[in-house]
C-alpha cells in the first residue's frame, strides 16, 4: 500500500427544524475537524433537518445538482479544504411526495464525486415509538464506493448497518463510512455491537457519524459516533451531544490485520 495515513473525523449533531441554524452548526464543527488536521470528514444523516414534521424535508430537497444544501456542502469542502460527506440530503425523488434520502460526496476542491441513495429502509414499531421511512422516503437501489486520499470508500446510511451483504457487494475497501441518526432504543442495543463487526468483517476502518441528544422536536437520538480499527478496537468516540471525532487510517494497519488473518481470501460464498 502506497496511501498514506490520514486522518479522518466523525461530526455529531443534534440538529434541528431550523436548515440556516444546523447548517452554521455544520461549518463551524467542519472547521473544527478541518483544525484538527482531518483530510475527511462525515456529518451525520439529516443533518440539515430534524423535526416532527416528517414531510418537511419534502418541502427542502433539491433536483441533482443544484440548490442550497448542495452549494454548502461544496463551498464548505472548498473553504475548509477537506473531503466532505454530506451525511445525507433530501433529494428528488421520483415521486413528488418523497424523497431520496442522500450522502453526497465533494472532495477538497468542491467537486462532486459521489452520491449514494439510502437503500434500506428503517421501520420499527415498539409501544408509543413508531418510525415507517417509506412513507416519505424512496429507496435507493445501487452500492457505491469510490477512491479518496485515506482509500477505497464505501457509503452507507444508518439502517443499512444491519444488512451485511451491502458491504460485501462493496468489494475490498479501506473505510466503511455510516452517517446516522439511530433511535435511543435501537442504538443503546445494536449500535456498537454492529459497528465493530462491520468492521471485524471487513478488516477495514469504520466511521459513524451519528445525531446524538435530545431534538427540538422530542426525539432523542443514540449519538456515540465512532471510528473503528480493521480488529475491531474502537479508537475514538464522542457518546452525546455536538461534536467532533478524529482518528489515524493507517493503511499498514489494514495490510497487517489482512497478511496475519486472510479472512477476505477465505471466502467460500460471494
Amino acid at each position: 500500500m502506497n496511501t498514506p495515513v490520514c486522518r479522518i473525523a466523525a461530526i455529531q449533531m443534534v440538529s434541528g427544524p431550523e436548515v440556516d441554524r444546523n447548517l452554521a452548526e455544520t461549518d463551524r464543527l467542519i472547521g473544527e475537524a478541518a483544525a484538527a488536521g482531518a483530510r475527511l470528514a462525515v456529518l451525520p444523516e439529516y443533518f440539515p433537518l430534524i423535526t416532527g414534521d416528517e414531510t418537511a424535508k419534502v418541502r427542502i430537497c433539491e433536483q441533482e445538482g443544484a440548490g442550497p444544501l448542495q452549494d454548502f456542502l461544496r463551498d464548505a469542502a472548498r473553504r475548509h479544504k477537506l473531503w466532505l460527506i454530506g451525511g445525507s440530503c433530501p433529494m428528488a425523488a421520483d415521486r413528488p411526495d418523497k424523497v431520496k434520502n442522500s450522502t453526497l460526496v465533494f472532495d477538497d476542491d468542491g467537486r462532486r464525486v459521489a452520491r449514494y441513495d439510502k437503500v434500506h429502509l428503517f421501520g420499527f414499531r415498539k409501544g408509543e415509538e413508531c418510525y415507517d421511512e417509506s412513507a416519505t422516503i424512496e429507496a435507493g437501489n445501487e452500492v457505491v464506493a469510490f477512491e479518496a486520499p485515506c482509500g477505497q470508500v464505501g457509503l452507507s446510511i444508518c439502517y443499512d448497518l444491519r444488512f451485511p451483504e451491502l458491504f460485501r457487494a462493496m468489494g475490498e475497501v479501506d473505510l466503511i463510512v455510516l452517517p446516522a441518526a439511530f433511535t435511543y432504543t435501537t442504538g443503546q442495543a445494536h449500535w456498537e455491537i454492529l459497528l465493530r463487526a462491520r468492521a471485524i468483517e471487513n478488516q477495514c476502518y469504520v466511521l459513524a457519524s451519528a445525531q446524538g441528544g435530545r431534538h427540538p422536536s422530542g426525539r432523542r437520538t443514540w449519538g456515540d459516533s465512532m471510528i473503528i480499527d480493521p480488529w475491531g478496537e474502537v479508537l475514538a468516540r464522542l457518546p452525546e451531544g455536538p461534536g467532533v471525532v478524529v482518528a489515524d487510517l493507517d493503511p499498514a494497519r489494514i495490510a497487517d490485520v489482512r497478511a496475519s488473518l486472510p479472512a477476505l481470501r477465505h471466502r467460500k460464498i460471494s
